[in-house]
């Protein structure tokens, strides 16, 4: 039997019986059931010996924007789905405990493009606000946030960029040209400058924020994370949403506790959002703001659209 000029001489055939009639569940199912079957065999031999030589698969598509397959997305079988992402060009204002999770998640999809702008050093406190585990020499380096997560990032895939100074008044137009933005950031002001620019320009964002207390009484920390989006659709709850105060900045710093944990939810929450927009999710609520309670282990859903999203 000639295939591509090779000759067998052998061949065989072992279905398994409950597969008899339907066949293989899948390609994967088939080639797995076949390994293991010569494996065995030579095992028997060598014990030491295995198929499974967890070589790396590379990308097969020259656009890549990562460095290795993406091979979770092929077993899943969600290309397709994944794909819907590809070629956005994404921003995150603001590389906190959240933002750095946002960034965490975002980088693992094919998004052509992740903008990253902080002025901010990667100092000792971020180290354990942020995913992975930042060594004493990356802390000692006094890196820019930016670049301490691009360096982290970058070896497993392109497309971040890293900007090294905060969103403002001159520099905000810098937002217009982005699919989508994630606004990461703790001042009031910020986050007015920001979210008006982007209604204005149309441009789909999500806005974070966490309000964690301790209650004098229990000594048990209590608290919100919440997530606001806003699209073509639905963007008349904004002003309401949106903490938008003139607090006192050092102050208001100096109690906003933070948790890496709550800064990971607060994220995932949002990284949701923003796939449910694009059509990567399901979405059959449209909220466009969601809010967890600690205490009550709750989440709520409010400000629906009755639009498509996007």
């Amino acid at each position: 039997m000639p295939v591509d000029g090779c000759f067998t001489k052998f061949q065989f055939s072992n279905k398994p019986e409950e597969w008899m009639q339907s066949g293989f569940p899948d390609h994967f199912e088939k080639i797995i059931h076949y390994v293991t079957l010569i494996e065995s065999q030579a095992r028997a031999i060598d014990a030491g010996v295995t198929a499974r030589t967890r070589k790396i698969v590379d990308s097969k598509d020259p656009e890549s924007v990562f460095r290795y397959a993406d091979t979770a997305s092929v077993r899943a079988e969600i290309v397709a789905i994944s794909n819907r992402l590809k070629n956005l060009k994404i921003a995150i204002v603001g590389l906190g405990g959240t933002g750095a999770y946002i960034l965490d998640q975002v980088a693992k999809t094919s998004v052509a493009e992740i903008h990253l702008f902080d002025e901010d050093d990667f100092k000792q406190h971020n180290a354990f606000r942020a995913p992975g585990a930042a060594s004493r020499d990356e802390i000692a380096a006094h890196m820019k946030k930016v670049d301490y997560f691009h360096q982290a990032y970058d070896p497993m895939r392109r497309g971040i960029v890293p900007h090294q100074y905060f969103i403002n008044v001159d520099n905000v137009s810098e937002l217009g040209s982005f699919d989508f933005v994630f606004i990461c950031v703790d001042k009031g002001p910020a986050r007015l400058l920001i979210s008006e620019y982007l209604r204005s320009m149309a441009v789909p964002f999500v806005d974070v924020g966490m309000d964690v207390q301790m209650d004098p009484d229990t000594s048990l920390l209590d608290g919100t994370c919440r997530v606001t989006a806003c699209t073509k659709s639905k963007h008349d709850h904004l002003a309401v949403c949106l903490p938008t105060d003139d607090d006192d900045e050092d102050a208001l710093y100096r109690k906003n506790i933070q948790i890496a944990d709550l800064n990971a939810l607060n994220a995932q929450l949002a990284v949701i959002k923003w796939k449910q927009i694009f059509g990567f999710y399901e979405d059959s609520f449209q909220a466009h703001q969601i809010v967890f309670t600690v205490a009550t282990s709750s989440l709520a859903r409010e400000e629906r659209s009755t639009g498509r999203a996007r």
